[in-house]
């Protein structure tokens, strides 16, 4: 198999995995009745996403998560959800590329599903967020400003 190369590649992975993604009984009507998205119109905005994260092409400019909180608003996204994403998209990948942009594309899509659930749920899209002073320790700043 070969590996991820070009924009033709990335539509073909946003494609096939937009279509299990709409044919799945957990996600598709989610997609199909509470987003109602228009997948013609919605496959060119989402190659421009990948494109840009895989690639750095500079194609995607719009807020993601604003239009996920939009729909977490209407329907509220789990992690159920997100994690039925991941294997979709992994699956669509798994099923047509292999390489290292593939394996990227991998990491990049868990690090965005794990920051937008963060998102969502009104914490930081950190995955240090849980990182915390001792409570017996005071703040530096306060160390260094007496």
């Amino acid at each position: 198999m070969r590996d991820l190369a070009d924009r033709t590649d990335v539509a073909e992975l946003v494609t096939g995995f937009y279509r299990a993604a709409f044919a799945d009984p957990l996600l598709g009507p989610i997609f199909t009745e509470v987003a109602k998205l228009d997948l013609e119109r919605h496959l060119p905005i989402m190659c421009d996403f990948w494109e840009t994260v895989l690639f750095r092409a500079d194609r995607y400019h719009r807020n993601a998560l604003q239009l996920h909180l939009v729909l977490h608003a209407r329907h509220p996204l789990t992690a159920e959800h997100f994690d039925r994403w991941l294997e979709l998209w992994n699956q669509a990948l798994d099923d047509r590329f292999a390489g290292p942009v593939a394996e990227h594309a991998k990491v990049q899509a868990d690090r965005i599903a794990a920051s937008m659930l963060r998102r969502l749920a009104g914490r930081s899209g950190s995955a240090f967020e849980t990182i915390t002073r001792r409570p017996d320790q005071e703040p530096a700043d306060a160390r260094l400003n007496p």
